[in-house]
């Protein structure tokens, strides 16, 4: 396997510090730094930090797409908790992003339509799922429930790692946080949950709850 290019290697090693040491704390020497590579290596690829993070924000636009798509084809509440476990396992894989957002945009203000564009396509197929949810008859929404809905769960899944780190005992986030975060998220919907699928969301309710 041939090894990865250094395009790669710097992008990969900037997401890994941005996420642990938080983006305003991390220079484009601390990333040369931490490949034992020279800055003026490391500025022959990326002149500036800011084409690193537009990098990664590229990359993160690309991992939630499929995310979107199997939100919006869910039909029932494991198809939604799947759905919402692979959207947190994406954002806590490019965690540096929502936690940092009012610096990232300050600093990279190019970014902020992208931003919003992203979190338009989100809150689309939020409500393409609740709505979906509704007309199979797992959920009793109505089209303002339907809006709300949408409006909560995106807030969820974009403050919730920004949100754990006040939580006393809390534990680093990982991708085993995931599967409970999108528990959490799931039950924003338990009101509205009706028939059979509750039975399911009480399934969830006894795994995560112990």
């Amino acid at each position: 396997m041939a090894a990865p290019k250094t395009r790669d290697r710097i992008l990969e090693a900037a997401l890994r510090l941005f996420n642990d040491e938080g983006l305003p704390a991390v220079s484009t020497h601390r990333v040369a730094a931490e490949l034992g590579i020279s800055p003026g290596n490391l500025h022959y690829h990326f002149k500036t930090k800011r084409l690193i993070v537009a990098w990664l924000f590229r990359r993160y636009e690309d991992r939630l797409e499929p995310c979107l798509a199997a939100a919006a084809s869910a039909t029932a509440l494991d198809d939604l908790w799947l759905s919402l476990h692979l959207t947190f396992e994406a954002i806590s894989e490019y965690r540096f992003i929502g936690r940092d957002m009012d610096h990232l945009l300050n600093e990279s203000p190019e970014l902020e339509a992208r931003a919003q564009a992203l979190t338009a396509r989100q809150l689309l197929a939020a409500q393409s799922l609740c709505a979906g949810l509704a007309h199979a008859g797992v959920i009793d929404a109505s089209d303002e429930d339907v809006e709300m809905l949408a409006l909560q769960i995106v807030f969820a899944t974009t403050c919730w790692f920004s949100f754990t780190r006040l939580m006393p005992g809390r534990r680093p986030a990982s991708h085993g946080d995931a599967a409970l975060a999108a528990y959490y998220t799931l039950t924003l919907l338990s009101p509205f949950v009706v028939g059979e699928s509750r039975d399911y969301l009480n399934f969830l309710r006894a795994k995560y709850l112990k």
